[in-house]
């Protein structure tokens, strides 16, 4: 089955925000955990959400990150200032980034670009990404307690060196952010191929993830696949790895290894004319310059 990410997915996960960002909200018998940070300018809308979902903020324990990017990362500051006792957890590499001027200004400088999108939840308000501290450093085999359910952690790096998944191993659920792609179109059908980072470890991710075979996958965009449709994502994403690496060979070689050319042209073609790709077009031009580059990299070696 496939659904919107909005509302309850289950009875024991609701969607804060909207289907643009989803924050995944997992609640045990004991403590509650929301999985993605989403963009900071919907903070104040996951804090509403949190609230009509939890009936109190406060009962928020954790929100967990699933790697380094503005929009899945932008609301954790907001949050955190906003939830008493919020612990907040990420790959041990995103902490130093939140600590560095010129990231936090491309961050900010991104978001900026989509406010006129956000203008009825963010309005006036400064919700800027800012400095922070983290309060849990993630790695694999981290597991989370709460209560009748275990967030079990993974390192699923390729989209990003930084991607973590979340599995829920009593309701078969992976949070997996991007580091397994992202369905794209209006039907979600077929998969937005996402290595930024390294295409062999996002291979490598991929059956990391396979091997966990879940009932529920809910992505960090959009969708929340279940039963056949969430095993057979899995599988449809790793083989469009493939010929995602293929498509980018040609560019480079139709362009005479001419990389900015190449990535030219393949954003005029596969984004602007083809028009099945729902990502601010800033975004995508950032992920496909690092695709590209990265694939230029592996055919010269």
């Amino acid at each position: 089955m496939k659904q919107i990410a909005s509302g309850k997915i289950h009875e024991r996960i609701h969607v804060a925000g909207n289907l643009a960002y989803p924050g995944y909200v997992i609640t045990g018998d004991s403590k509650c955990a929301m999985i993605e940070g989403g963009i900071n300018l919907m903070g104040p809308l996951y804090l509403k959400s949190i609230r009509g979902i939890l009936g109190d903020a406060k009962r928020l324990d954790y929100l967990f990150i699933t790697h380094s990017h503005y929009d899945h990362l932008g609301s954790a500051f907001y949050l955190k200032q906003n939830i008493p006792g919020l612990a907040v957890g990420a790959h041990e590499r995103v902490a130093p980034l939140l600590q560095k001027d010129s990231v936090i200004a491309m961050m900010n400088r991104l978001s900026e670009i989509q406010r006129a999108i956000f203008k009825d939840i963010a309005g006036d308000e400064d919700l800027r990404i800012r400095p922070m501290e983290f309060d849990l450093s993630l790695k694999e085999g981290d597991e989370f307690d709460l209560g009748g359910l275990t967030c079990r952690v993974y390192e699923v790096p390729g989209h990003t060196r930084d991607s973590l998944a979340f599995y829920i191993p009593q309701l078969k659920a992976l949070f997996p952010g991007e580091a397994a792609g992202v369905p794209q179109g209006k039907e979600g059908i077929e998969p937005q191929v996402e290595f930024l980072s390294s295409f062999d470890d996002y291979l490598a991710s991929l059956d990391k993830m396979i091997a966990l075979a879940p009932a529920m996958i809910c992505i960090g965009h959009g969708w929340v696949l279940s039963d056949d449709d969430a095993s057979e994502f899995l599988v449809r994403s790793r083989a469009a790895t493939f010929e995602y690496r293929k498509l980018i060979e040609q560019y480079i070689s139709d362009a005479h290894g001419d990389i900015e050319k190449a990535i030219e042209t393949m954003a005029r073609k596969e984004y602007d004319e083809k028009g099945t790709i729902y990502q601010e077009r800033n975004a995508y031009l950032t992920n496909l310059t690092a695709q590209v580059k990265h694939i230029a990299g592996l055919m010269r070696n």
